[in-house]
């Protein structure tokens, strides 16, 4: 088997890394700010065509839009452009579909609000499916509804990913927008990604002056297991990136579990101690994945707190 450290410094970024942990969201009707988000430092950036647009100003937007993401996606070295349609049950996101079909303008990912079902996944993965570059395609889950069904929705083929919207959410259940109220619905989105092997994205913090409810929103987050964070604002994007790297202390008790579980790995063993605790291969794991979240986190914090 090979050892531990070799695997966390060899072993490929998994599915939840490849996007990122910062995400950046832009009302797709103003864009002058659209290169503003580009060079922000996120990760992600979505333009987005749904409800930030008012109904009268959607083919605006998407003329903007389209373009725009289409002619900048896969850029090496910058983030990943999406769009977020319409909800593909009416007839503005069947004319984003149809916008970018004919167009062949398909950013790096597509993100489908309002999901209830997989349905919904699999028309925008076959409207895709002539696409020189096939855009990676993710669910948005905002309502009881769709949460109720996620274990359905996480294994519809062609899904990259899922995110949460608190908001939207909160309004149909009838809950208060609070941490307590979206433990249940934000553990749910989490397990049942885990369970698919995608990475399920957290929604965003809404108050642009409380940095530090930010912060503890953005912790809490990584705590539930979380691959990334929304933005509304650039200026977020500093806190999400540094409650999204491992800690000091982290790292440190990630690195004795490697090096003991290395050392009794020599031996034929599997099961260990570090700094007073049992260590097993679970625990091994856990410790190579904050590794390999140091390594990417510490570029992406960098490069956030320069833009910023």
């Amino acid at each position: 088997m090979q050892p531990p450290l070799d695997r966390a410094n060899s072993a490929p970024p998994d599915t939840a890394r490849s996007s990122g942990p910062t995400w950046l969201v832009t009302p797709g009707i103003t864009p002058a700010r659209f290169d503003t988000a580009v060079g922000s430092g996120a990760e992600v950036v979505l333009l987005d065509l749904e409800d930030s647009v008012p109904a009268g100003s959607k083919a605006d937007a998407r003329a903007a839009v389209l373009p725009f993401a289409g002619a900048r996606t896969r850029k090496s070295g910058g983030p990943l452009l999406g769009v977020r349609i319409n909800a593909v049950g009416g007839a503005e996101g069947l004319r984003d579909l149809a916008a970018m079909a004919e167009e062949g303008l398909w950013p790096d990912l597509v993100v489908v609000p309002k999901v209830e079902s997989g349905r919904q996944i699999e028309a925008v993965v076959q409207a895709a499916c002539g696409a020189q570059a096939a855009p990676k395609v993710w669910a948005l889950i905002e309502s009881p509804r769709g949460v109720v069904e996620l274990a359905g929705i996480v294994r519809t083929p062609g899904l990259a990913g899922v995110l949460f919207g608190a908001a939207d959410y909160a309004a149909a259940a009838g809950c208060q927008l609070t941490s307590r109220a979206m433990w249940y619905p934000r553990a749910q989105l989490v397990t049942a990604a885990s369970a698919a092997g995608i990475p399920a994205v957290d929604s965003p913090f809404f108050s642009l002056d409380d940095q530090d409810g930010l912060r503890r929103d953005a912790l809490e987050a990584v705590e539930l297991g979380f691959a990334g964070k929304v933005a509304v604002h650039p200026r977020q994007l500093s806190v999400i990136a540094q409650a999204f790297a491992p800690s000091p202390r982290e790292l440190e008790s990630a690195h004795a579990v490697l090096d003991a579980a290395c050392a009794v790995a020599k031996e034929g063993g599997a099961i260990t101690t570090a700094d007073g605790a049992m260590v097993g291969p679970p625990l091994v794991e856990a410790a190579l994945a904050i590794v390999r979240r140091a390594g990417h986190r510490s570029s992406a914090t960098t490069s956030v707190t320069k833009a910023s």
